[in-house]
């Protein structure tokens, strides 16, 4: 399964963005103060002026791999809540598998033994077939140790310590609120070359996402943003 992203929600505007700004004088919008606001944005985002884009906000639910769970709980301003498999046995097993591995077949032929289920691995698969059957088996041990674990340790307990079968590739689904200045940081910092691709392409999904609220309520303010990450 890909990993995708849903905008469920969005508080304020460039106008709401810019009112705050003009708390300082006079919140009064006369139509002239209304053409002044694109102009207003690119001058409080350039000169470093950020506090007032902490009135905006956009709230969105990810379904997403471990691995990129963590990208987005690191170097992040947001608020952040997450799918648990401490609080609950995770019964879908969802699961990311990297598309540009689908042509990197392995080399050498393996073998892995278990006590639960044999993998065998050959030449001809591609590394992307690998890890799949790799995952199933990492999901299939992860509810038998559950089950096997509680009558011994307690249904906490089991749920807890069996998620050390959970691969990095396995999804939840986490709910992730930016204002708009840690939207700006985020973007700066998980859409950069530099990032790892699967969160770039989660970067690039809350970027379009936004881009594309109808009525484009932060036209002004994404194009500022988009304006000074280009300059560094």
């Amino acid at each position: 399964m890909k990993n995708k992203v849903e905008l469920i929600g969005y508080y304020g505007s460039d106008e709401v963005i810019a009112c705050s700004a003009w708390t300082s004088t006079s919140r009064n919008l006369s139509e002239d103060k209304r053409k002044r606001i694109g102009k207003l944005i690119n001058m409080l985002w350039s000169e470093g002026h950020e506090t007032p884009f902490e009135k905006g906000q956009v709230h969105f639910l990810v379904d997403t791999d471990i691995a990129s769970h963590i990208h987005l709980l690191k170097h992040r301003i947001s608020s952040l809540n997450a799918e648990s498999a401490r609080y609950k046995e995770l019964k879908e097993d969802k699961y990311y598998l990297p598309e540009d591995w689908d042509k990197c077949n392995l080399s050498e032929d393996f073998s892995f033994d278990g006590d639960y289920n044999r993998l065998t691995i050959c030449e001809d698969q591609n590394w992307s077939d690998v890890l799949e059957e790799y995952t199933k088996l990492g999901n299939k041990l992860y509810h038998q140790c559950i089950a096997d674990l509680e009558p011994h340790l307690g249904r906490k307990r089991a749920k807890e310590s069996a998620r050390f079968f959970k691969t990095y590739n396995s999804q939840i689904q986490a709910d992730v609120m930016f204002n708009m200045r840690s939207f700006a940081n985020f973007i700066k910092l998980r859409n950069s070359e530099h990032a790892q691709l699967e969160i770039r392409e989660i970067a690039q999904q809350m970027w379009d996402l936004v881009e594309n609220i109808e009525g484009q309520p932060f036209k002004y303010s994404l194009s500022s943003i988009k304006q000074k990450l280009e300059k560094e």
